[in-house]
């Protein structure tokens, strides 16, 4: 078995409270879960402009771990709403 772990830092674009943040996050958060993934705001909850979220992943392929968390990377990457800061991504494996 193998487990992917993907840590998303995101600046939101025009966002001037945490309600609007919150309006921003939420459709995100759902549309990655729609992968079958686990997902969840995981820091800067008191930061309008800023999110952390946390994307976690298990699976019998290392492969396809990889190819779950590239789709959710990209998925993120692609809202015109915020700009992707950063990304850091680990696969543990049987070995680890």
């Amino acid at each position: 078995m193998y487990l992917g772990a993907l840590e998303l830092d995101i600046l939101l674009g025009d966002v001037r409270s945490l309600k609007e943040k919150r309006s921003v996050v939420k459709p995100v958060i759902a549309a990655l879960a729609r992968y079958g993934v686990s997902v969840a705001e995981t820091g800067d909850h008191d930061v309008y402009r800023r999110a952390h979220i946390g994307v976690a992943v298990a699976g019998a392929d290392a492969g396809h771990v990889g190819d779950i968390l590239d789709t959710c990377e990209r998925t993120v990457a692609a809202r015109p709403e915020f700009q992707l800061l950063s990304a850091r991504r680990r696969i543990f494996g049987p070995e680890d």
